[in-house]
């Protein structure tokens, strides 16, 4: 099977022990199709609810100019949600390593190097922002901005994602919203590794019972899937049983490895801020 195929199959070198590449490999790259996830969220030919990004953060991006000086940079990846694949992410740091005894002439044609080489692994168009460390300062420590549901006692015993936690506020009231939870924890469903982040829930629809909203987030303590499908299953989850008009689901996990992933999705024609948030 070629490596960049989407074929199904396990993540090449995530759980493994590996042997750090220092020269240039994009054959170190490793697709893990978007199809195996989404299977269980809706039924054969039905179209997603949702559009959107996943949107990473590199913190550690080096490579030889032509005199052999090494250059450090920062970028941003922007994955479209109908990619045929996802990359895995040890693959992606190893890969991102291979640049570090590499020449190159210009940040042009790294730049260029990594929009092709992702592009087709993934099988659609990905947007590429190389930046230097003082451009990387415009990603500004910042908060979501919504209100925090965090301080509410919440009674909380469900560690496994439950959408039946989720529940209307009494009255039918119509509100629009933007609430924030920094508790969301889910797990590498491959090493068990916690991922941590911090959860925007934006819509206009029925008034959602808060503390049930809080309890859910909480459910996916225990919970081992890829940051992707966490935020594509509460995406469905708050549609089946709250049916809010406009929704948009933003998570944003904490860095690891020098990389951050925050997926997006919507059903509206909202973009992501450009940020980061206290523990990226």
């Amino acid at each position: 099977m070629s490596k960049n195929s989407v074929e199904t199959h396990g993540p090449v070198h995530l759980g493994k022990a590996t042997l750090y590449a220092d020269q240039y490999d994009a054959g170190l790259l490793d697709p893990i199709p978007r199809s195996l996830a989404r299977a269980s969220l809706t039924t054969a030919g039905q179209a997603l609810p949702f559009s959107g990004v996943d949107v990473w953060t590199a913190y550690e991006i080096s490579w030889l100019d032509v005199l052999g000086k090494p250059i450090v940079a920062m970028a941003e990846f922007e994955f479209p949600y109908n990619s045929q694949a996802i990359v895995e992410s040890k693959s992606f740091k190893l890969y991102l390593n291979s640049f570090n005894q590499s020449v190159f002439a210009s940040w042009t044609e790294v730049q260029a190097v990594l929009v092709r080489d992702l592009s087709v692994l993934t099988q659609a168009a990905v947007v590429v922002r190389l930046m230097t460390l003082q451009e990387g300062l415009a990603l500004t420590v910042a908060a979501f901005g919504g209100e925090n549901i965090d301080a509410l006692a919440a009674p909380c015993t469900a560690y496994e994602p439950d959408a039946n936690i989720l529940q209307l506020k009494s009255g039918g009231v119509n509100v629009s919203e933007h609430l924030c939870s920094d508790l969301l924890k889910s797990n590498c469903p491959v090493t068990g590794q916690p991922d941590w982040a911090s959860l925007s829930i934006r819509y206009t629809g029925p008034a959602m019972d808060r503390e049930a909203l809080l309890r859910y987030i909480v459910s996916y303590r225990h919970h081992r899937d890829f940051h992707e499908h966490c935020v594509e299953s509460i995406f469905i989850d708050i549609m089946q049983r709250c049916q809010p008009k406009t929704l948009t689901v933003y998570a944003r996990y904490t860095r690891r490895g020098g990389l951050d992933i925050n997926p997006f999705r919507t059903n509206c024609a909202d973009k992501p801020p450009r940020l980061r948030l206290v523990r990226q």
